[in-house]
């Protein structure tokens, strides 16, 4: 099906390794989280207990070992009640143990049951609609006699998932010819940019949950809540019947289309463990964001399945030493942060430090975030780039003399911004070796510029030319930006000195870089971005040799405007030297006119 039905879809980058391992300490965050909702008092009063009464814990209406049946239908109906249609039964097991580990195929409790479907018409949907019944009861309503509520267990979902395909209208911006699928091409003229289109996972598992606790009506901590229910009449909850498809990936789901004439399912009863089904729960909660779009959950999906891969392919002990490391690289990236702040929001003079390259910052952070904006990159990307990029703004306002010119207004009404050089950095040779520093490197850079342009234009096809100008800035900046780093080399040169530097920042900002070396040779990345990390290398090792060269100087000002030598003291001293002098002189020239 997929072979025959081919998807053009954005490209999407390699999962990087710090998203993956970061997604799973959110997850571990969330798992604390939920224990520590156990331990405190009620989340949500229930509105339908009087105030003040106090509330009774709860039992399971099925008590241990309890013998029931099992029936499974499969249906298009969302609410099923054609118990009569034979069809309909996917499945029919008798004389099930709740809360049996032993029996079963592999003696572990699971059952297993496999089938092929038909096609639902007119593109429609699935779904399997689960009931538990104490042995000898029907779950059927309509029998007198055989039915009864507080016997029967239901549970229902839908089998397949609806996906979006999105259709990506490139071409070559010269010829105007195109490498996409001529039938994708007519499929996206006839329903848009984006086509909704629904797919199939042949594997599915039932759980039922073999807890006893004593839950409390209203006090059930989310997201567990959402699977507890509770009887109207006795207060009592039913068994929790929960619909395990963790471990389907979203790369084997498949379409649903002309190909297919039967729809196979695979479907499995495991009992559960109230532990594990909590890590299930919560890995899926997504009631705190729903105010994000549907596309990020999407984009969610792809992430978590970028973690369950590394959780079934990565040896346990590699896995447990990147979890470490990540933690400590987390901690690295913070410290160089607040570090980095500190250092600008105390700096008094700006001799020694690359202005241009604050301001090519800038630059640099502006065209990323219209990149990502332009490609609807992760929401949660878009919102970390741009505080970065109001962070860099923040620091021209340090390296500048930003001003309002209420005089000179644009268009009349707007006050114009006028930004000026600091004194520090204008009377030092500071900037003159700036200046010198970056027109050397635009006799490199322009040519390489100007050589991408071209290499992007003929050979890559674009949206238009606005995509085209954000990916070859982007590319260009990804590819050559660390020639960004150089001009602040060229100034350590020139004054033969790096206590201008922010050590710390940079020395935390390294650390993180090593890490990365060492997972990006580890775990599968794109070449790219291991050419950069062994970049950004070469270039931290030149400052260490600048800084090993370049002895301290404790008469040297550093970048707080200090220096190892309490100056005040030494002119205190010279000042009483001078008048030692003064006076022996005197006593001398009195002396000679005695005699």
């Amino acid at each position: 099906a997929n072979a025959q039905d081919p998807q053009q879809q954005q490209p999407q980058q390699a999962p990087n390794a710090w998203q993956v391992i970061k997604g799973v300490l959110f997850r571990i965050f969330i798992i604390w989280a939920i224990s520590s909702w156990f331990r405190r008092g009620p989340a949500t009063p229930d509105p339908n207990t009087p105030a003040g009464a106090p509330r009774v814990p709860s039992r399971n209406l099925f008590a241990k070992d309890t013998l029931m049946d099992m029936y499974v239908y499969v249906s298009q109906e969302e609410v099923f009640s054609d118990f009569n249609n034979t069809d309909a039964l996917f499945w029919f097991h008798r004389d099930l143990v709740y809360g049996d580990w032993t029996t079963g195929e592999d003696g572990d409790g699971c059952y297993q049951n496999y089938k092929e479907m038909d096609i639902p018409k007119q593109n429609g949907s699935l779904y399997i609609h689960v009931y538990f019944t104490k042995s000898g009861f029907n779950p059927d309503p309509k029998r007198k006699g055989q039915y009864r509520r507080l016997a029967t267990v239901h549970a229902s979902r839908m089998l397949n998932k609806f996906k979006r395909r999105k259709f990506l209208k490139t071409k070559n911006l010269l010829t105007g010819e195109t490498e996409a699928d001529p039938e994708m091409i007519k499929r996206s003229e006839s329903h848009g940019p984006v086509e909704i289109i629904s797919h199939w996972h042949p594997n599915l598992t039932v759980n039922m949950v073999d807890d006893h606790t004593a839950w409390v009506k209203g006090s059930v901590p989310p997201p567990l809540d959402q699977h507890v229910k509770f009887d109207a009449v006795s207060g009592d909850y039913y068994p929790i019947v929960y619909f395990n498809d963790y471990w389907n990936l979203q790369k084997d789901y498949y379409p649903i289309n002309e190909t297919l004439t039967k729809l196979p399912l695979r479907l499995t009863f495991c009992p559960l463990s109230l532990w594990r089904w909590q890590l299930y729960a919560a890995q899926n909660a997504r009631s705190p964001w729903n105010f994000l779009p549907e596309d990020t959950y999407e984009q969610s999906d792809e992430d978590q399945d970028s973690v369950k891969v590394a959780l079934l392919e990565t040896n346990p002990y590699l896995l447990g030493l990147t979890i470490v490391v990540s933690i400590v690289h987390s901690i690295f990236e913070f410290l160089a942060f607040k570090n980095d702040i500190q250092f600008w929001n105390s700096r008094q003079s700006l001799e020694g430090l690359s202005v241009r390259s604050i301001i090519f910052g800038v630059f640099q952070s502006l065209v990323v975030l219209l990149y990502i904006l332009d490609n609807e990159t992760n929401f949660v990307v878009q919102v970390s780039v741009f505080i970065g990029l109001l962070i860099d703004l923040w620091k021209i306002t340090k390296v500048m003399d930003v001003k309002l010119d209420r005089e000179n207004k644009i268009a009349g009404v707007i006050p114009k911004l006028v930004f000026t050089d600091k004194s520090t950095y204008v009377e030092s040779s500071t900037k003159i070796y700036d200046d010198m520093a970056f027109k050397y490197l635009s006799w490199f850079l322009y040519p390489l510029f100007g050589c991408y342009a071209v290499y992007s234009l003929l050979y890559v096809e674009h949206k238009g030319w606005y995509s085209w100008v954000l990916s070859m800035l982007y590319g260009f900046l990804l590819t050559f930006g660390f020639i960004t780093m150089t001009p602040q080399l060229f100034i350590n040169y020139k004054m033969k000195s790096v206590a201008h530097l922010p050590w710390r920042m940079l020395t935390y900002k390294a650390l993180n870089t090593f890490i990365d070396d060492l997972f990006a040779f580890v775990i599968k990345m794109p070449m790219m971005y291991r050419i950069g990390c062994l970049r950004d290398d070469v270039v931290f090792f030149i400052y260490l040799y600048q800084r090993w060269i370049y002895r301290v100087d404790p008469n040297r000002v550093n970048e707080f405007g200090t220096s190892g030598v309490d100056h005040s003291q030494n002119n205190t001293a010279a000042e009483v030297t001078s008048s030692e002098s003064t006076a022996v002189t005197n006593k001398s020239d009195g002396e000679k006119k005695n005699d």
